[in-house]
């Protein structure tokens, strides 16, 4: 087994989100925050090619993802500007490149089967409707049926968990039923000062696992390491945050074969698992 670098991603600016589609794309989101500027990229998840480039919605800060399906990307903005409330679902097309339909008045709640679920805000509570997601036509009002509701969000979360990708977890020997696993990390602790957790991700037969450990200087240097567990090899070692006085979390992730790794705040590199 074999992790490959395909591509690197790479504007010197915060990544803020990595999307991978259903469709063999990958969306990036990156931010300016002293700047207030958000950008948005659309890449193929195979070759890295840049299918979306820099693109801003007339907000060019106040502005989020909801999610994307069928080469769509749902944005939200805000109700208000340093606000968490959501407000409006414009609908944007990565093949079209341009805007499908936009509802200012809604908020997105989530997808589900071939229908999208959202509400608008009255003094009462919320109104639900279901809208025709490739158009924004309201196909029925589901009114206060908040039963109704919760339980096509459940249903729909189950659907999420099933797209292939999974995230690291702190790693606790008694919650690893890999033995190849816990010997691996066992062995890595008696050659390295750890400090702090480690995270990691088991599939079959690869472990991924990030750490910290302390410098010369007494800061941390976060490392990244992949083994072959079948044959007990690191097939990728990689500094991923260096002279870091903090506990860095959350800075990879897989999908399918893809690995997706994160370096500082601004470098994203995507490997592929070869058999």
């Amino acid at each position: 087994m074999k992790l490959k670098k395909i591509y690197r991603f790479d504007n010197k600016r915060q990544i803020w989100r990595i999307i991978p589609t259903s469709t063999g794309q990958l969306i990036i989101e990156e931010r300016e925050p002293e700047k207030k500027q958000a950008y948005f990229h659309c890449l193929t998840l195979e070759s890295g090619k840049k299918l979306l480039k820099d693109f801003q919605l007339d907000d060019k800060f106040w502005v989020g993802i909801e999610t994307i399906r069928d080469d769509i990307i749902y944005f939200h903005k805000y109700a208000k500007p340093d606000m968490p409330k959501h407000r409006g679902i414009f609908a944007y097309g990565i093949k079209s490149q341009d805007l499908i339909w936009e509802n200012p008045e809604l908020v997105f709640q989530f997808l589900f089967g071939d229908k999208l679920y959202a509400f608008k805000e009255r003094f009462e509570g919320k109104y639900y409707y279901s809208i025709n997601p490739l158009n924004g036509e309201i196909i029925e009002e589901i009114g206060e049926n908040y039963d109704l509701i919760n339980n096509l969000r459940s249903e729909s979360l189950i659907e999420e968990d099933s797209k292939g990708q999974l995230f690291p977890q702190i790693f606790e020997t008694e919650s690893v039923a890999d033995n190849r696993a816990i010997d691996s990390i066992n062995s890595l602790r008696n050659h390295i000062v750890i400090s702090g957790k480690m995270e990691h991700i088991l599939k079959n037969d690869l472990l991924l696992v990030s750490f910290h450990e302390v410098n010369s200087k007494g800061t941390f240097n976060n490392l990244f390491k992949a083994v072959d567990l079948s044959t007990g090899k690191y097939i990728l070692e990689e500094v991923i945050n260096k002279e870091t006085n903090l506990y860095l979390t959350d800075s990879f992730f897989i999908k399918d074969d893809f690995l997706f790794l994160l370096f500082g705040k601004t470098r994203l590199q995507v490997y592929k698992t070869i058999f």
